[in-house]
Formats: structure tokens, C-alpha cells, sequence
């Protein structure tokens, strides 16, 4: 699992890649955190375009990262879900949370 940061003006955009278990969900959650208290963005964007496998450890990946937004004022958006990930996270609730959108089918 890897995640590119990347940095806009008032937006971090993290684009993940691989499969998103417990063990890499919290190492992704120490290098986004550090980003989000450092450059204090009003929006998150977690990009899940590449993530080919993710368990419950996604869900709390994205929860954590939207009451640290929270905390800063700031707002979390989600997407390129696949269609399953999608389901998972509308069926957890997090579209309550912020913005979730599926991968665009070309």
C-alpha cells in the first residue's frame, strides 16, 4: 500500500494505491495526519483509484481523517471508490461525513 500526497492551494489530495488492511491503514494514517495538522487544508481528498482490496480498516481510514479535518475546519471528499467500496462505505453511513463518489466508468 502507498499513498501520494499531493499538495494544492488549500487542498491535500492523497491518492492511494493497493490494498488497505489494518497494518497499512496505520501507516497511511500517520503520513496523512502529518499533512492535515501541518498545511491545515479546508478540503481532504482521498483518492481510492488504485486500492485493489480494502477491509473494514478503509471505513476507519476515512472516519479518522474526517473528525481531524473537522478538528482543523476543514471537509473530507472520497473518490473513485470501485463500485463494492462504494456500497461498503454508503451502507457505514459515511456519505453523512462528506462526499462519496464511484469511479467513473468509461
Amino acid at each position: 500500500m502507498s499513498a501520494r500526497i499531493e499538495y494544492m492551494k488549500k487542498e491535500i489530495r492523497v491518492v492511494l494505491d493497493g490494498e488497505i488492511d489494518h497494518h497499512s491503514a496505520s501507516l497511511i494514517r500517520i503520513s496523512i495526519d502529518d499533512a492535515i495538522i501541518h498545511k491545515r487544508p479546508q478540503l481532504l481528498i482521498l483518492d481510492f483509484s488504485g486500492v485493489s482490496f480494502m477491509d473494514s480498516s478503509g471505513i476507519g481510514l476515512v472516519m479518522g481523517r474526517y473528525k481531524l479535518m473537522r478538528s482543523v475546519g476543514g471537509r473530507i471528499r472520497v473518490e473513485n471508490l470501485s463500485p463494492s467500496a462504494y456500497k461498503v462505505m454508503k451502507l457505514a453511513g459515511l456519505e453523512r461525513l462528506g462526499e462519496l463518489k464511484q469511479k467513473e466508468v468509461v
